[in-house]
C-alpha cells in the first residue's frame, strides 16, 4: 500500500514551488526593470538630440528671416489664391500684419505692368507699379511653384524694390527723348536755313536780272534797293547761324567803335520798310532829343538786334504798324519797338527768347522763321551788357525794350542843330497809329505849331479856319480819301508847301505829286532830316521832282500771251516771277497763299474768270502749301472734260527727295531756286508752241 504524502509535506511542497516561481517573476521583473531603464536613458538622449536639433532649426530660421527681412525682399505663399504665408515686408504692401495676411486672398493694387518674362527655368518675372499708402512703389516679382508637404505644391512670389531702377531708366528715357528732340530740332532749323538761304538768293539774282533789263533812272534804284535788301537778308541768316554757334560757344567778340546811332536807326527803318509796305503796315521811326552825334559799341551786333526785333515785329502785325523810337537815357542806350499786333500770350512771355521759339513746324506756316532771332537778339545785347525785356502794350500790340549800357564817344558832340520854325503852323493830316505822332514831335522840337487832322474833314475844318497853316503834310493813306481836295483847298487857303508822304510803291502808281496839286513829296518812313530839307523855306526850291518812270528799255517778247498762276507768299520772289513773266509776254495772276490759288483755279474752272496756262506753286505756302494745291488740282481734274493745267514747283528745297514728293503730288516740273530764267522761259516757250499747234490744228 502506497503511503500518500501528508499534508504538511505537500503544503511545504507548494511553498518551495510558490518560492520557485516567485523567483523566476522576480528575475525577469528585474530584467524588464533593467530593460526600461535602458530605454528610457535613449529615449531622454534622443529627446535631447531632438531638442537640440530643435534649437538649431529655430536659430536656423531666425537668421534666415532676419537675413530676408534684411534684404527687403517681399514673399509670399498661395494656395488656390488663399495666402499661406507672407513676411512682414509682403503683409505690411497689403496693410496687414503677418498674422492678419495669412488666410487673407487679398492682392496689392497694380496700376501698371510690364510684360511677363519667363525664364528657361519656368519661373515668371513681371514688374509691377503698386499703389500704397506712402505713393506709388515698382516690385520686380519672380513667380515659381514650389513643393510642400504631401505631395501638394504652391505659387511663391518673391518681389523686390526697383523703383530706384525704373526712376533711373525713366530719366535715361526722357534725356533720350530730349536729345532726339534736340537733335530733330537741329535737323529742321538746317532744313529751314537752307531755305531761308536760297530764298533771298533768289531776290538777289532775280532783282539782278530785272536790273539788267532797265536803264539806272529812278525806277531802277528802286530794283536796286530791292536786290540789295535780299543781300543783307541773306548775309544777315548767315550771320544769324555762325553768331549762334559763337554765343553758344563763348567766342562772340564785339568791337568798340564809335557810330551814328541816328543813321543806324533810320538805316534799318528804311531796310525793313519794303516788308512792312507791302503788308500794308507803316513803320516809322522817332530820334530823341537827347541822342548824342556818336555812340560808342558795336554797330553791326547792335543793327543785327534791331533787324531781329523790328522783323518781328513786321512779321507778327497785320495792320497797323511798327513804331520805333530811341533816345539816351542815364547810363546808356534804350530803343523801343512797339507794334499793334495781336501781342504776346501771358503764358508765351517767359519763353519768347528761347531757341527756337516759333510756331508749328510744318509745311503750311503762318510765320516763317528759324526761331532765333529773338534768342540771338537776347544773347547779342547781353554780351554787350544790356538786355532786351518784353510786354504787352495797353490796349493791343507788343512792346520791346532794348537797353545797352553804350557810352558817348568823347569827340561826339551833340546832334545837329534843329531849324528855327517858331511861329510856323502846320498842319498834318494822318491818322497813322505811330508816323503821323513822331512827325508831330519832330516838328514840334523845331518850334513849329503843330495841328494834327485825322482824316479828311478834320483837315478841311482845319484850311477853313482864320489862321491858315504855312505848310501842310498830307497822308497817302489819309481816311476819308479826297487828298486831292485836301491839296486843292490848301492851296485856296494860300498854302506854300502842299507836301504828300507815300511809299514807294504808292510814288510809282500814284503818278506825279506836281499834277496833282502838290508841291513835293516825302518818301515813307519820313527821316527827320528828309522833313527839315522839304519844309526849309531856303532850301524850298531846291526840292526836285522825281521824273515819271521810264519805258522798260527792253521789249517784251511777244510771242507767249499765256496767262500764268503765280502762287507765291513771298513779296520779293512774287514780284520777280510776275516781272519776268511780262517780260516774257505773258499775263501774270498773283496769289499770296494756298488758299487763294485754289480758289483762282476753281473760279477759272467754273467760268467765271479766263483760263491759266500753267501754274507756278511755292511749296511753302500759307493756309495750303504747293503739295496741297497740286493735289486738289489733280483731283478735281479727273472730273469728264476737265484739262489737265501744267504744273510747276518753285522751291527753295533742292533735294532730291523733295524734287520726288512734288512729282508725286501732280508736279510736272521742279524749278529750284534761285530761279533760272532760262529754265522759265524754256516752259513758256514750250507751252506757246503747244498753244500754237493746237490753234493751227483746230
Amino acid at each position: 500500500m502506497i503511503e500518500l504524502p501528508s499534508f504538511a509535506v505537500l503544503l511545504s511542497g507548494a511553498a518551495v514551488a510558490l518560492a520557485i516561481a516567485c523567483a523566476v517573476v522576480a528575475i525577469r521583473l528585474l530584467r524588464e526593470r533593467q530593460e526600461i531603464t535602458q530605454q528610457a536613458r535613449a529615449l531622454t538622449a534622443d529627446v535631447e538630440k531632438l531638442s537640440d536639433r530643435l534649437w538649431v532649426l529655430a536659430d536656423s530660421e531666425e537668421r534666415y528671416r532676419s537675413l530676408i527681412e534684411a534684404q527687403g525682399d517681399l514673399i509670399v505663399r498661395r494656395s488656390e489664391g488663399r495666402i499661406i504665408y507672407a513676411n512682414a515686408a509682403y503683409a505690411a504692401l497689403i496693410g496687414k500684419s503677418e498674422v492678419e495676411a495669412v488666410g487673407s486672398v487679398e492682392q496689392p493694387r497694380v496700376r501698371i505692368a510690364r510684360p511677363v518674362q519667363v525664364l528657361p527655368n519656368g519661373a515668371r518675372v513681371v514688374d509691377e507699379c503698386i499703389e500704397t499708402q506712402e505713393g506709388e512703389r515698382w516690385l520686380s516679382w519672380v513667380e515659381t511653384i514650389v513643393p510642400v508637404a504631401a505631395g501638394q505644391t504652391v505659387l511663391q512670389r518673391v518681389g523686390r524694390e526697383i523703383s530706384g531702377r525704373i526712376a533711373t531708366e525713366t530719366a535715361l528715357e526722357e534725356a533720350r527723348s530730349r536729345a532726339e528732340e534736340a537733335s530733330a530740332a537741329k535737323s529742321r532749323f538746317l532744313a529751314t536755313v537752307s531755305h531761308e538761304f536760297r530764298t533771298p538768293l533768289n531776290g538777289i539774282l532775280g532783282m539782278a536780272d530785272l536790273l539788267g533789263d532797265t536803264r539806272l533812272d529812278p525806277e531802277q534804284s528802286t530794283y536796286v534797293k530791292a536786290l540789295r535788301s535780299s543781300g543783307e537778308a541773306l548775309l544777315g541768316l548767315v550771320d544769324d547761324i555762325l553768331d549762334f554757334a559763337k554765343v553758344e560757344a563763348g567766342k562772340l567778340e564785339l568791337l568798340d567803335t564809335p557810330f551814328d546811332p541816328a543813321a543806324l536807326i533810320e538805316d534799318v527803318t528804311e531796310l525793313m520798310a519794303p516788308r512792312a509796305q507791302a503788308k500794308g503796315i507803316e513803320i516809322s521811326a522817332l530820334l530823341g532829343p537827347d541822342l548824342p552825334g556818336q555812340l560808342v559799341g558795336d554797330a553791326e551786333r547792335l543793327r543785327q538786334i534791331l533787324l531781329n526785333l523790328v522783323g518781328n515785329a513786321v512779321k507778327f502785325t497785320q495792320e497797323g504798324g511798327v513804331g520805333i523810337e530811341a533816345d539816351a537815357v542815364a547810363g546808356g542806350f534804350v530803343v523801343s519797338i512797339a507794334d499793334t499786333g495781336p501781342g504776346i500770350p501771358p503764358e508765351r512771355l517767359a519763353t519768347i527768347f528761347e531757341e527756337f521759339e516759333q510756331g508749328g513746324m510744318t509745311g503750311h506756316r503762318e510765320q516763317v522763321g528759324t526761331g532765333l532771332g529773338l534768342a540771338i537778339a537776347r544773347r547779342l545785347a547781353r554780351a554787350m551788357g544790356g538786355d532786351i525785356e518784353a510786354t504787352n502794350r495797353e490796349g493791343c500790340g507788343a512792346l520791346f525794350r532794348l537797353a545797352l549800357p553804350l557810352r558817348a564817344a568823347v569827340d561826339a558832340g551833340a546832334s545837329p542843330a534843329s531849324p528855327d520854325w517858331a511861329g510856323r503852323r502846320i498842319l498834318v493830316a494822318s491818322s497813322a497809329p505811330f508816323s503821323a505822332a513822331h512827325i508831330v514831335a519832330c516838328l514840334e522840337r523845331m518850334g513849329a505849331q503843330v495841328v494834327q487832322a485825322g482824316d479828311h474833314a478834320q483837315a478841311f475844318a482845319e484850311l477853313a479856319g482864320d489862321s491858315a497853316p504855312s505848310a501842310v503834310l498830307i497822308d497817302r493813306n489819309l481816311p476819308g480819301g479826297e487828298i486831292e481836295a485836301v491839296a486843292a483847298a490848301a492851296r485856296r487857303a494860300g498854302v506854300a508847301d502842299i507836301v504828300i508822304m507815300l511809299a514807294p510803291a504808292e510814288r510809282r502808281s500814284f503818278g506825279s505829286p506836281y499834277a496833282a496839286g502838290f508841291s513835293g513829296f516825302l518818301v515813307k518812313p519820313v527821316r527827320a532830316r528828309s522833313l527839315q530839307v522839304r519844309l526849309d523855306p531856303v532850301k524850298r526850291s531846291q526840292g526836285t521832282a522825281v521824273a515819271a518812270p521810264a519805258g522798260v528799255a527792253s521789249a517784251r517778247q511777244p510771242v507767249a500771251g499765256l496767262r500764268v498762276l503765280v502762287a507765291e507768299d513771298n513779296e520779293i520772289n512774287a514780284l520777280l516771277l510776275t516781272r519776268s513773266l511780262e517780260r516774257f509776254g505773258c499775263s501774270a495772276v498773283w496769289a499770296r497763299d494756298g488758299g487763294e490759288a485754289v480758289r483762282l483755279i476753281e473760279e477759272a474752272r467754273s467760268g467765271e474768270v479766263k483760263g491759266f496756262d500753267l501754274a507756278l506753286l511755292d511749296v511753302r505756302m500759307p493756309v495750303l502749301d504747293g503739295l496741297a494745291v497740286a493735289r486738289r488740282i489733280r483731283a478735281a481734274e479727273k472730273a469728264p472734260g476737265s484739262e489737265r493745267l501744267p504744273i510747276v514747283a518753285v522751291t527753295a528745297n533742292t533735294a532730291e527727295e523733295d524734287r520726288r514728293e512734288a512729282l508725286a503730288a501732280g508736279m510736272d516740273d521742279c524749278l529750284a531756286k534761285p530761279l533760272s530764267r532760262e529754265q522759265l522761259r524754256g516752259w513758256i516757250e514750250r507751252l506757246s508752241h503747244l498753244r500754237t499747234t493746237q490753234m493751227l490744228s483746230a
